[in-house]
């Protein structure tokens, strides 16, 4: 913790008159669960007698952070320039909150001097503050940019005021291009929001972005970085490596930052070694070298948490993909300085469509005598829907090493599939394809569509420990935000025209050669898509109140 003395007009060390003052150094102080923390008083000039110095905690705040030594200080003409310690103690709890109280420091006749108190929990953490799951008892950061474009939107103030992420897309939306906010600007808002929240503790997200070759298998969301171009290093010097050092500033510390580490990026090197950039991020190691750069240094910054992208069920949900995405994240995770230590976490479903939950079927339903793994839809997938999967996901990347306190995020922004087209029911139908078709609330043509698909609707709100092994529901794809443009749009962000966000395009073998279920008219990867937003509150589930 920075020291801050209180300002004084303050005497030379020979007593010479002045101001007489206290001075307090540090005014902020972290104090670990269970242990203790100091700080220094002294006076500022020599005194003519003896002065009392009293320090307590204001009645407010959390209760459990108390002065246990040095409440009562006696300065004297001989002891008055050296400083006193008081101590803090923060009593052990079952919470997992980051609690506040003020520390008053007083003297008659003098200005008294308050000490902001943390308490560094430790509950499933580390002892430093970093805990085990950094949304429990935390408010989410309200990106005032998309909450603006939310509000602005007839219903959009239903939403507005909920947490979503920060994207990082490129190298200069650190700074923040145009009128934009940059990441400086974000952190700045979250202190602000932080204080107005009084003890609760404030959590913001950071999508971490921009591999060279990125999203190597698809075209709407590619980077500005090519591998062929010294795409790694600049994505380790020129981003990651700034990134960091802005996370790192002390006025931060008290923030916790969860940082999504590089969607779509590790999965593609498990199923998508048929595509030529594919290849060369496998065949570089730009790929894994860039994650494991990424994790070496948010890892190392107390206060920042990192959840490593694992795709979703429609993707690695079979056998022959599952195994090896898991033991490729634990060999990746194994090359960094920390080795495992280095995740927090991991997050499936990011800025996809992918049902939370089946509720009409699970994956061991059987339809006259045939199970449903064999429908079409499924296409013996193992998963039918994301948080079967995730909490699967999370016992093997246990078996493969992870401790046992590894948590798992689900972004539900665009998973409610609500409105009059989900089905209430299961169907009676005893052919398995007309059965899986009726009971599915996923109303996408095929489970492997992935741009602004038609019929969605918000999902789950952001929470915290929703279900077993699930640190959070979280909104990382700020609903309205376009996946991609409906035809070819010229930017100067690197993101290119994927047929899967035509909506008159009719597949590839990857989505089983079917219509692409994209909305027409939509802008850049990114960028505000109007009539997807209002889609999405109509269509919302649970509904919206």
């Amino acid at each position: 913790m920075t020291s801050v003395a209180v300002a004084a007009t303050e005497a030379d060390d020979d007593g010479s008159t002045g101001t007489q003052a206290l001075v307090v150094s540090p005014t902020s102080l972290s104090v670990p669960e269970g242990s203790t923390a100091t700080f220094g008083v002294r006076l500022a000039i020599q005194p003519a007698g003896n002065v009392t110095v009293s320090s307590a905690a204001a009645s407010g705040g959390d209760a459990n952070l108390t002065v246990t030594g040095g409440a009562s200080l006696t300065f004297t003409s001989a002891n008055w320039n050296t400083a006193q310690n008081v101590t803090v103690s923060a009593a052990q709890d079952a919470d997992s909150a980051n609690g506040t109280r003020t520390i008053n420091v007083s003297s008659s006749g003098l200005t008294s001097v308050a000490v902001a108190a943390t308490e560094a929990d430790d509950d499933g953490g580390n002892g430093s503050g970093h805990v085990n799951n950094p949304y429990a008892g935390a408010a989410g950061y309200v990106n005032p940019d998309w909450s603006a474009k939310a509000a602005a939107e007839p219903g959009g103030d239903a939403v507005a005021d909920l947490s979503t992420a920060v994207w990082m897309d490129r190298i200069a939306a650190i700074e923040g291009p145009g009128s934009a906010m940059g990441l400086r600007d974000h952190l700045d808002e979250a202190v602000e929001q932080d204080a107005a929240n009084g003890a609760t503790p404030l959590t913001i997200q950071v999508v971490i972005y921009n591999l060279p070759n990125r999203d190597c298998s698809a075209l709407a969301s590619n980077g500005e970085l090519l591998i062929a171009q010294n795409g790694l290093n600049r994505y380790k010097t020129e981003y990651v490596d700034v990134i960091a050092a802005i996370l790192d500033d002390p006025q931060y510390a008290n923030l916790r930052i969860v940082t999504i580490i590089e969607i779509d990026s590790l999965p593609n090197l498990v199923t998508n070694l048929n595509v030529p950039k594919c290849q060369e991020a496998q065949q570089t190691g730009a790929y894994v070298q860039g994650v494991q750069h990424a994790l070496n240094k948010l890892h190392a910054i107390p206060n920042v948490y990192t959840y490593v992208d694992a795709a979703h069920h429609g993707w690695l949900g079979w056998d022959t993909n599952f195994g090896p995405a898991a033991n490729l994240f634990a060999s990746t995770a194994d090359g960094t300085t920390a080795g495992k230590a280095s995740v927090d976490g991991f997050i499936t479903n990011t800025a996809n469509y992918s049902a939370l939950t089946e509720p009409h079927f699970t994956v061991n339903t059987n339809v006259n005598g045939t199970s449903v793994r064999q429908a079409r839809w499924i296409d013996w997938n193992f998963y039918v829907d994301e948080l079967s999967y995730a909490q699967a996901m999370r016992t093997r990347l246990i078996q493969a090493g992870f401790p046992d306190s590894i948590g798992m995020l689900i972004d539900t922004s665009r998973n409610g599939w609500g409105g009059s087209a989900r089905p209430s029911g299961p169907s009676t139908s005893t052919d398995v394809n007309t059965f899986v078709n009726q009971s599915r609330i996923d109303r996408r043509i095929h489970a492997g569509n992935w741009c602004n698909q038609s019929g969605a609707g918000l999902g789950e709100r952001p929470r915290a420990n929703p279900a077993t092994g699930i640190d959070a529901y979280v909104w990382v794809k700020p609903p309205g935000e376009s996946d991609g443009s409906s035809q070819f749009i010229e930017n100067d962000e690197g993101k290119g025209f994927d047929r899967m966000c035509d909506p008159t395009y009719t597949g590839n073998e990857r989505n089983g050669n079917n219509p692409s279920g994209a909305l027409p008219n939509a802008p850049i990867s990114g960028q505000w898509f109007s009539a997807q937003f209002r889609e999405l509150l109509q269509n919302a589930y649970p509904p919206l109140d």
